[in-house]
Order: structure tokens, then C-alpha cells, then sequence
């Protein structure tokens, strides 16, 4: 070996290599190719220490063979048997549920496999993964998502696809695709309510006698979905079923749909709407505690609660969708609403019956003084007319003889005093039943009655309304 020459790791790699000494620098002995190539070396060992080699991989297929004649337009076998697809799907997330739009945005990993003759290679065993621009030379099933309203694949950094290629022509090609999906909701037991969502799979060109779908083997549960952490939902249960639909203008399509439930949070429900409700409801009943003759205390405090269940009930109904159906929701806001609003009434009626009652006290006192009045005025005049008979008994003696002599007439005049006097009793009689049936009830004793009345009664309809509404 020369000076000049140095040993190399490969056989067949010669470098020069110049001995650095003293009397000759670096920088002016080395050449600058030399140094470039030992940059990148050292840049090669940083990351893997990675060492070329021009080893032929002798298994690898040559491409340009396989696809020589291959016409990408035709499914495999075309003529013969159809062509078996089997599906996979891995839920990578489910980004939004909306009642308002009844859809729900999900990200899917969707893994279709089928074979296809013409790409099978016997040189060995091993499965070649192949590049993602290598799909557009590839015949692909046409599968769609049938209830999808919109739906984008990803391609940061490049387009997540993958394509794998068996030596018996078994094709696994897997894509990622994020989907904004139809769900039908049936909100009338909302916010307790459970919905069924689906996810439909269809070939949308190819009939049963071109495709036949199937979902894989390895399909028993779907990764990830176990999971996901969703915001107002809990996925209780999944399943995947398989039916063929019947088109009568384009024939029978297989059909692959994955159903999985949702189970509604009811948490943040409660805390929302449901004890603000019950909160305004028990502020209501304190206006039976305050005094009847704090009129504006009463009257501000039952308005208030009426206007704040107001806004409340609006609030809650502006981020649902204007379904006819009745909500669950809406049922317990007219609850608290129609107690709110009794409360209010309650004092009106009170407050009535409290004037009513000082409006009688006070006419009973005016009638008082004015048969007190009348007595004193009928004791005056009876002196008087005592005085003056005394003074005409003598002069009136034969007139009360003629009377003595004539008891008819007098009689006659008792009997007719007396049936009018019976029937002004009747008359009063029922006058009295009227009234006693008509009774006004004093102010104080209402507020009492209402005290319990209205906390039992709230009490009663909350234990129908949640037993209805949850079993």
C-alpha cells in the first residue's frame, strides 16, 4: 500500500488520503470534494449511522413488468364471479355533534383489501409496500359514504394513503378521510336522550354481480372508538350490520353500515338549566314570607322571577333545532314557568281578598255607627211620643173603644206583617248561604296554605317528570 493510498471499509471503495503533518495545513492539503463528502459522512452518522452499500435486492418485482397490459378501468376478473372487498375501519376521532344540523363530523382510517390476479408475483413471499402515487395506476373499488353531506381526504405532508401489495395479487389500500355524516336525532326526550348514528358504506358504480362487500375478519371492534373522549356523549354500544339495496333503475348494491349509540351527558344539563330552574322556582315561594303590605317587594320579586325564566327558557331553546317535537327540556322549563308564574297570582289573589276584607270591615263600621245613630234617634222619639200620649188618653178614649170593637182589621194587618216579615227572614237566609259559600279567606291564611302547598306540589311533579322521562 503507498503512501497516498489508505485501507476502506469496502472492498471496492478506494479513497486518496493524504497524512496531515505538521508543515502542511489542513485547509490547503485536503481537497474540498474531500471534505464535502466527510460533512455528509459525519451527517449520515448522526442520524443512523448509516453506511451505504450497492447490494442488489434480488427478491424486489419489477413494476413496469407487472403493470405491462394492466387496464386500470376493469376490476379484476371482469366477466367471471364478483369481486370480494373487505372492509375495515379505525375511528381516528368524532370532532362535532350537532342537533341543530343533525350531523356529526368524523375521522376514519377506512382499509379495503380484494385481490387482483394480475399484480400477483412468485419471486417470494414478501408483502411490497408501495408508494401512494402508485394508486393511480391501480384499479380501486368505488366506495362511498352514502348519508355523507361533505367529506375531505388529508395530504400533510404528503396524501395519507397507503398501498400494500401480497405476492398472490392481495391488494390492502387504506386512506384517511374526514366526513361530515347526516344522523337523524329524536330530541323528544332531550337532554336525556339516547340517538343512534350511522356511518353507511356502498359501492356507488358497481352492483352485487360486479362487488360484493364484506366486513374483514379482523373486524370484531373498532380501535379507537373505545377511546374517544366526547364532549357531550358517551358511546354505549356499537355493531356493524350488512344489507343489500334494491335500486330498480341500476339493480341491487351491497350496503355496509357501522351503527354505534350515543348516550347524552346530562352533567352539564343539570347545572345549566335545571338547577337555575329549580333555584328561580324556590326564589318564588319567598315572597309568601314577606308581609302582605310590602306590595312593591312582592310584586318586583315575582316579575323578576318571572322575566329571568323567561330569558332562560329562550336561552336554552336558541342552540336547539325548531323541531315540532316537544323536549324533554321544554317541559320542565313550562313546569318551573307555570309555578313561577302561580306564585305571582297567588299574591294578587291575596292581596284582593286582603282589600276586599278591609273594604267589609269598614262598611260594617260605617252600618254600625248608623244604627247606633238610629237607636239613639228612636229612644229620642219614643220619650217624646210616651209624653204626648199621656196628654191624649183622655181626650182619644172613645177613639180606642171603636178600635177595641173593630179586631178584624188589625188582625188582617198582623197576618200580612207577619208573612213579610217570614219572607225577608228567607230572603236573608239565602243571601247568608251565598255568602258563606262565597267567603272570602283572610290574606295571611293563603300565604300560609301556599307555604306548603307549592313545595309539595313542585315536589310531586318532579318525581312524575324525572321517573317519565329517565326509565
Amino acid at each position: 500500500m503507498g503512501d497516498g493510498e489508505c485501507p476502506s471499509a469496502h472492498p471496492q471503495a478506494r479513497v486518496e488520503c493524504h497524512p496531515l503533518s505538521g508543515d502542511r495545513p489542513l485547509n490547503q492539503g485536503a481537497p474540498l470534494g474531500l471534505l464535502a463528502a466527510a460533512g455528509e459522512d459525519r451527517a449520515m452518522n448522526d442520524v443512523g449511522d448509516y453506511i451505504g452499500s450497492n447490494t442488489e435486492i434480488s427478491w424486489l418485482p419489477n413494476l413496469d413488468d407487472l403493470m405491462k397490459g394492466y387496464a386500470r378501468n376493469f376490476r379484476p376478473g371482469i366477466g367471471g364471479p364478483p369481486v370480494n372487498v373487505a372492509l375495515a375501519i379505525e375511528v381516528a376521532s368524532i370532532d362535532h355533534i350537532s342537533e341543530v344540523n343533525m350531523e356529526y363530523t368524523m375521522t376514519v382510517f377506512l382499509h379495503q383489501s380484494w385481490r387482483d390476479d394480475r399484480l400477483s408475483y412468485n419471486r417470494t413471499n414478501e408483502t411490497l409496500g408501495l408508494d401512494s402515487r402508485f394508486v393511480d395506476k391501480l384499479w380501486l373499488p368505488d366506495t362511498f359514504i352514502v348519508n355523507a353531506k361533505s367529506a375531505w381526504f388529508h395530504d400533510v405532508t404528503v396524501e395519507n394513503k397507503l398501498i400494500r401489495l401480497q405476492p398472490d395479487g392481495v391488494i390492502l389500500y387504506s386512506i384517511r378521510i374526514t366526513s361530515t355524516v347526516a344522523c337523524d336525532m329524536d330530541l323528544s326526550k332531550y337532554p336525556m336522550d339516547e340517538q343512534e348514528c350511522m356511518l353507511d358504506l356502498e359501492s356507488y358504480g358497481y352492483s352485487s354481480e360486479d362487488i360484493v362487500y364484506h366486513w374483514s375478519e379482523n373486524q370484531d371492534e373498532i380501535h379507537g372508538l373505545d377511546k374517544l373522549q366526547l364532549a357531550q356523549f358517551t358511546i354505549t354500544n356499537y355493531r356493524f350490520t350488512r344489507e343489500m339495496m334494491n335500486f330498480k333503475s341500476a339493480g341491487q348494491f351491497p350496503r355496509l353500515s357501522l351503527h354505534f349509540h350515543l348516550r347524552r351527558n346530562r352533567g352539564v344539563y343539570i347545572i345549566q338549566s335545571y338547577v337555575p330552574s329549580i333555584l328561580l322556582v324556590a326564589m318564588s315561594w319567598v315572597s309568601f314570607w314577606i308581609s302582605q303590605s310590602a306590595v312593591p317587594a312582592r310584586v318586583s320579586l315575582g316579575i323578576t322571577t318571572v322575566l329571568t325564566m323567561t330569558t332562560l327558557m329562550v336561552s336554552a331553546r336558541s342552540s336547539l333545532p325548531r323541531a315540532s317535537a316537544i323536549k324533554a327540556l321544554d317541559v320542565y322549563f313550562w313546569i318551573c314557568y307555570v309555578f313561577v308564574f302561580a306564585a305571582l297570582v297567588e299574591y294578587a289573589f291575596a292581596h284582593f281578598n286582603a282589600d276586599y276584607m278591609k273594604k267589609q270591615k269598614d262598611k260594617m263600621k260605617a252600618s254600625r255607627q248608623t244604627s247606633e245613630i238610629n237607636v239613639k234617634n228612636a229612644i229620642v222619639l219614643f220619650s217624646l211620643s210616651v209624653a204626648g200620649v199621656n196628654q191624649e188618653l183622655t181626650l182619644s178614649h172613645r177613639q180606642h173603644r171603636i178600635s177595641k170593637n173593630l179586631p178584624g182589621s188589625f188582625g188582617s194587618v198582623e197576618v200580612e206583617t207577619g208573612e213579610t216579615k217570614k219572607q225577608q227572614e228567607a230572603k236573608l237566609e239565602k243571601k247568608g248561604g251565598l255568602k258563606s259559600l262565597f267567603k272570602p279567606i283572610y290574606a295571611d291564611t293563603i300565604d300560609i296554605y301556599a307555604r306548603a302547598v307549592f313545595p309539595a306540589a313542585f315536589a310531586a311533579v318532579n318525581v312524575i317528570y324525572w321517573v317519565a322521562y329517565t326509565m
